[in-house]
């Protein structure tokens, strides 16, 4: 016995005390993986290379690796957090001007001052991804365009109505907006000028007598906007016919003559109609049930402002606005590694590549061997406390234990020096 192998054993144990204890301090940190000492066995060769002694010298650390285990995911108040359930790493860039690529699992995002994705945790580092607009090519650091959605004209209104065949002739004529004796029913909707100016446009629908045979039934159809009425066709006074539905014996919509709104002269403030708005009553049926709305779109929109983020499964960056729009504002890409555990950790929750890693594969969150995201969301440590308490235990006892041979080896010293 020598003084070699409890030293070894000495320094064995530190190391793997100080993996635990640094296991333990990251137990809260988001993303962090936990490390895992590997020893091995040290022996001695001898001189004439004839082989090793059969006694061995020590042991030495052969590694330090990260256990890539799925952490628990927990739910965030924050919308830029996103949590990798499943295989892959954010790819992250140092800054704008050094976009060398840096990998981590830790989601907790936020928006800089120029409107870049950062990651405090990570020495602020970029978050990287495609664009909106793109599919592919090369990530780069995405950044969230926040200015305001344009306004856009209406140019097209679709109704789809049931109007009830039930419904008498209006005894009145002719047809007054605001007389509802001369109407039979009427439904509303909103439209919207080149600067997102709204307008209540009202139509009005005034039932004809059936002719023919088999019989058909023509509706004729008047609108408003605002409450005023709409003259398509200048100098033309007083309601005008804007169109017809013509309804076969079935009850099907066999023709749709006319329906279309010329509002230029009612714009506001200097805004305009680009042109007529084209009415379309594609599926709407007369039937001996009551009137009903069943559906109504039109294409305009107001002018709307960035209110909130939300990420998909997929790694698409959708933004919601004001004006109830929605557009996708870039897709975050992942980087997986043929083995992970090559990966060198450099401090702030990031690694960088090695060769013991491979190539990073770059792909989009659910497709392939790539991991979904969760939005709103963070992946905890992997560290299990409970283990670690346990594994400190035994790296203690395992520390006292080499100690003790150091200290029969100084007894034994110390009989061959008391020898006479």
């Amino acid at each position: 016995m020598s003084f070699q192998q409890g030293l070894s054993g000495l320094h064995g144990a530190s190391k793997h005390l100080d993996v635990i204890g640094n296991n333990v301090a990251n137990a809260s940190t988001v993303g962090f993986k936990q490390g895992q000492v590997q020893f091995a066995d040290a022996y001695a060769n001898s001189m004439n290379r004839s082989g090793n002694s059969p006694v061995g010298i020590g042991v030495t650390v052969a590694n330090v690796s990260q256990a890539f285990t799925q952490g628990n995911i927990a739910t965030t108040n924050n919308a830029l957090d996103v949590a990798i359930n499943g295989d892959g790493f954010f790819r992250m860039a140092a800054s704008l001007t050094d976009q060398s690529p840096r990998y981590g699992r830790n989601g907790q995002f936020q928006l800089n001052k120029d409107g870049y994705l950062i990651n405090p945790s990570m020495n602020g580092a970029y978050l990287t991804g495609y664009p909106a607009g793109t599919n592919g090519g090369d990530p780069v650091p995405l950044k969230i365009d926040t200015a305001t959605l344009p306004a856009t004209a209406t140019t097209r209104v679709s109704t789809k109505v049931n109007l009830d065949s039930r419904k008498s002739v209006p005894t009145v004529s002719p047809f007054d907006p605001a007389n509802p004796n001369s109407y039979s029913n009427s439904t509303g909707a909103t439209v919207y000028d080149s600067l997102g100016n709204p307008y209540s446009l009202q139509t009005f629908y005034v039932k004809g007598a059936a002719t023919g045979t088999p019989p058909s039934t023509t509706w004729s159809v008047y609108a408003t906007l605002d409450g005023k009425t709409i003259i398509n066709a200048p100098p033309a006074t007083g309601p005008q016919l804007l169109g017809t539905l013509r309804f076969d014996a079935t009850g099907a919509l066999t023709a749709s003559t006319g329906m279309s709104l010329n509002l230029s002269t009612l714009a506001k403030g200097g805004a305009t109609f680009p042109g007529p708005i084209a009415l379309g009553y594609a599926g709407s049926t007369q039937t001996g049930s009551a009137f009903a709305n069943l559906a109504q779109s039109q294409d305009g929109m107001p002018p709307g402002t960035l209110s909130s983020f939300s990420i998909g499964k997929d790694g698409s960056i959708i933004g919601a606005y004001s004006n109830q729009q929605t557009r996708v504002m870039g897709q975050i890409v992942l980087v997986n590694f043929a083995n992970p555990h090559g990966l060198q950790p450099i401090g702030n929750n990031l690694y960088q590549a090695s060769e013991a890693a491979g190539s990073a594969l770059v792909g989009t969150p659910t497709t392939g061997a790539f991991g979904a995201l969760q939005g709103r969301a963070v992946e905890q440590s992997n560290v299990d406390l409970t283990a670690e308490l346990v594994n400190m235990i035994v790296a203690q006892r395992v520390y006292q234990a080499n100690s003790q041979t150091i200290k029969v080896q100084d007894t034994v010293l110390q009989t061959l020096v008391s020898l006479r």
